[in-house]
């Protein structure tokens, strides 16, 4: 009973002040409800970041903020005016303005004191619709600032005051930056202004990944006071892991950039892709701007489809030895470099030095014949022209890469079509011969070396890979596996024939600029004259595209690389020039994994005595225990002033003999040559004390060589 009285008293007091709100208490919950704001807003979150293959970063975000004053601060809509917090607000203003313009001044010193106070005084007395004095959103400085400099403005006079009281809001951003500049920039990608807006590369094609998920929460403002509460949290965006090697890319682009400047070129691409795998490890995109620079502002690798010449003619050659009309014994009849072909001139690059004569099919694509590759495919493949094309897509220079990247355009070999009255796709009887040389064909560098990748992989093609894992919170959400587009390209001895007939190019052929003494380079050069469209290839100044595409090693292939540059007039070479490139590339690939000991550099039937310079007896013991060389606690030699010398050693040596002691003589050693550490040892050790100037090696000595010395003595070294 007890409990149900105090149940039902509790309930008469809830309906009693419920009626007390509902009517004596009406008026001021209406006020307190005409001051309250609920706003759902969006969280955005953190975008995800842009590796290397070896995780460093290459495209990161970071917040950056646009500053703004609300000269009403406080003030809602629809409630009256409050006249003495405005009052005292002016107050602030008028003795803080001098001092707040003077601490803008000082971080943004492009604009002085008073331009600041000018500014702010303009925005404090605009007139807004409703006719109240001072702007809501007036910009404090025109540009974004980061965080650093966000926090010393907001610690300014009235600037520290909440926004609420003083007026002082910011807009938060998050900036796009790039730790390695504009290395790979068109493959990475950019950014439109704000984060939201991708513009290339992996930025756009993965956007969904990179941007994540916007969260929701509600704000709520009482009186004077925001009070926010999350209903969905944002989600942030995943990490990219790419393909792209820092170093390699880095080392490309020097490569190709230095070449640029020196033939004037206009345009420049370097593609370097893993054989097994396909990984794309460096890609780059030059082009020359106004100022006279090469920046990256196209990706042609994927998107300039051109004439690739001389290339296109091992692709031409591996149909005729798949389909098995030829074979390297084949002997080609290229007279004089100049051939009639259908009622056009054929001609070799060295026609006016009287021609090759007769050559086989592999001295056909050693000297690069444009007479001996156009005569094999017309001879065998002029009645039936669709057979060729059929087997151009069947080795895979046709072949649609499906990139992931944006701005991707696939190759056009158009198959035979006389009836058509496109000029362009007209097919004509001199359309097969120049074909086969590279021209009448629109292919991107992006095709051409994943065909010569097939041909390093003993016949399989791979995909070329940009992105090898999506990562979030160090947990590997999708990684993508090395993708095969054709197993055989064509019939392994075809290839095996092919494989040879490369490495003899660069051997014995026109690509040597682009070989190496370290290793075996197999590859193909490109000399082709560029289209002006409808002006054809003659009008004014000549262009050409000159292209070197080739693997290494040779004989166990790790890397596939193309070369191109565009340019204008002559000299213009696609092995001297781009084959260039492709040599340094190689090298500084090979140099920078070359891992050598000192088992390496040492013949066998030779005994090894290193060359152990004078001073500390057990250093040089303990480095030489290192290499595994052997010691056995005497010198293999004498002493010359009191030095320890090396001997010859006899055949039958085995070991280093090591020794160490006192100066045979009160006389001075010499000391041109050593290290500081080894001099001042040898010194301190004999009784002689040392002052060094400079750095490096012992130039000179204040004690000079063979006076006498005693203990104590003051020796000055000086070192460069």
């Amino acid at each position: 009973m007890a409990i149900a009285g105090i149940l039902s008293l509790v309930g008469i007091l809830v309906v009693f002040k419920a009626a007390k709100t509902m009517t004596v208490e009406k008026s001021y919950w209406d006020e307190v409800a005409s001051k309250m704001k609920n706003d759902s807003i969006s969280e955005k979150p953190a975008r995800g970041n842009i590796l290397s293959c070896d995780g460093q970063l290459m495209a990161s975000s970071i917040p950056e903020y646009k500053i703004f004053m609300d000269f009403q601060p406080g003030k809602q809509k629809d409630v009256p005016v409050d006249t003495a917090a405005i009052n005292k607000l002016d107050t602030l203003w008028a003795q803080n303005i001098d001092s707040l313009c003077n601490g803008l001044h000082e971080i943004f010193p492009s604009r002085t004191a008073a331009e600041f106070k000018e500014h702010l005084l303009t925005g404090k007395k605009k007139v807004m619709k409703d006719g109240s004095k001072g702007a809501r959103h007036w910009p404090i400085w025109p540009r974004r600032i980061d965080y650093g400099t966000y926090k010393e403005v907001s610690k300014l006079p009235i600037l520290c005051l909440s926004p609420g009281k003083g007026g002082f809001h910011v807009e938060q951003y998050n900036a796009r930056r790039h730790p390695f500049g504009s290395l790979a920039q068109r493959t990475v990608g950019t950014m439109f202004g704000a984060i939201d807006s991708a513009k290339c590369g992996i930025e756009l094609s993965y956007d969904s990944v990179l941007r994540g998920t916007n969260g929701i929460a509600h704000r709520q403002k009482v009186r004077n006071k925001f009070v926010k509460v999350t209903v969905a949290p944002p989600i942030d965006g995943a990490d990219i892991v790419t393909t792209i090697d820092v170093g390699m890319q880095d080392m490309a682009e020097r490569a190709l950039v230095e070449e640029l400047k020196k033939d004037n070129a206009s345009m420049g691409v370097a593609i370097l892709m893993e054989v097994k795998t396909g990984d794309v490890k460096a890609i780059v995109n030059m082009t020359k701007c106004e100022d006279g620079e090469y920046h990256e502002t196209v990706n042609h690798a994927i998107s300039y489809r051109c004439e690739p010449g001389s290339v296109f003619k091992t692709a031409s050659f591996l149909v005729a030895l798949d389909d098995g009309v030829v074979d390297t014994s084949f002997v080609i009849h290229t007279g004089n470099g100049i051939m009639n072909m259908h009622g056009s001139n054929m001609k070799d690059h060295n026609w006016y030095r009287g021609g090759y004569g007769d050559i086989n099919v592999a001295r056909t694509l050693e000297v690069s014949s444009n007479i001996g590759v156009s005569y094999v495919i017309d001879k065998f493949y002029h009645d039936h022209p669709e057979k060729y094309v059929k087997g151009l897509y069947r080795v895979g220079i046709h072949e649609d890469l499906g990139l992931p990247l944006v701005g991707y355009l696939t190759p056009k070999i158009r198959m035979p079509n006389t009836k058509t009255t496109n000029k362009a796709e007209y097919w004509s009887k001199t359309t097969l011969p120049w074909m086969s040389i590279g021209y009448e064909t629109q292919i991107a560098p992006i095709n051409t070396v994943a065909f010569y990748n097939a041909i390093a992989n003993n016949g399989k093609m791979m995909r070329p890979r940009f992105v090898k894992q999506v990562v979030k919170d160090g947990q590997v959400l999708y990684e993508t596996q090395p993708e095969v587009l054709k197993e055989q390209i064509a019939k392994p001895q075809a290839i095996k024939t092919m494989q040879t007939i490369l490495e003899h190019v660069v051997s014995q052929g026109l690509g040597r600029k682009a070989g190496s003494r370290s290793f075996k380079v197999a590859g193909k050069t490109g000399t082709a004259q560029v289209s002006q469209g409808g002006a054809g290839y003659k009008n004014g100044t000549m262009w050409y595209w000159l292209s070197f595409v080739g693997f290494f090693p040779a004989d166990d292939p790790r890397y596939t690389c193309i070369v191109c540059l565009k340019k204008p007039g002559l000299p213009a070479s696609g092995g001297g020039m781009a084959g260039v490139v492709f040599h340094q590339i190689s090298e500084g690939v090979m140099a920078q994994y070359l891992k050598l000991r000192v088992e390496d550099a040492r013949d066998e039937r030779s005994i090894l005595v290193p060359d152990v310079k004078n001073g500390n007896v057990l250093a040089a013991d303990y480095v030489l225990n290192q290499l595994n060389i052997q010691t056995n606690g005497g010198w293999g030699g004498s002493y010359a002033n009191g030095n320890p010398i090396w001997g010859k050693a006899s055949n039958d040596q085995k070991s280093v003999q090591l020794k160490e002691e006192k100066l045979s003589s009160q006389v001075m050693p010499d000391m041109t040559g050593m290290g500081a550490s080894d001099a001042i040892y040898i010194l301190e050790s004999n009784g002689l004390k040392v002052k060094l100037r400079g750095t490096g090696h012992v130039t000179r000595q204040s004690i000079a060589y063979g006076a006498p010395i005693h203990d104590g003595m003051l020796c000055e070294l000086i070192l460069q």
